[in-house]
């Protein structure tokens, strides 16, 4: 009989949260809107504080709502002009978080944003469940806000 020890199973777990999200930005960089609902739960934690000057940023549940998140993005900013660095990226069993720097230009103003982000992500059975991003919201609402 084997026995799992305790160390075992979190790096395995750790390991498959690495895969998962290493999927997932993989899908996102590629714009592979139906790889991203596979990675994704068929319900999501989906944190993103809302900001009404940014129509891509509302509310959202689904694996698909979540997955379009990056097509709505690339329809409001210039995709050529998008840029993220990662800083870091640090994996605890089912939690993985990664930090960097955003940078964007919104379409309809020509303004800029930028600014550091921060991503929580929690991988479940093989697939993402939590989504929480934390950005620089204020940065991106002055650069969706028309100058007057």
């Amino acid at each position: 009989m084997t026995v799992n020890s305790p160390e075992k199973t979190t790096t395995s777990t750790a390991e498959t949260t690495r895969h998962i999200v290493q999927e997932f930005l993989t899908a996102r960089l590629a714009g592979d809107e139906d790889r991203m609902v596979e990675l994704f739960a068929d319900k999501v934690d989906w944190l993103l504080a809302e900001n009404p000057a940014a129509r891509w940023i509302r509310p959202r549940s689904t694996g698909a709502e979540c997955a379009a998140q990056a097509r709505e993005l690339a329809e409001y900013t210039v995709p050529e002009d998008s840029k993220a660095t990662l800083d870091a990226f640090l994996v605890d069993g089912t939690d993985a978080v990664l930090t960097g720097h955003l940078s964007g230009t919104v379409r309809a103003t020509g303004k800029s944003f930028q600014g550091p982000f921060a991503l929580r992500l929690t991988v479940e059975d093989g697939r993402i469940t939590r989504h929480h991003l934390y950005e620089h919201s204020l940065s991106i609402a002055e650069a969706c806000t028309p100058t007057p």
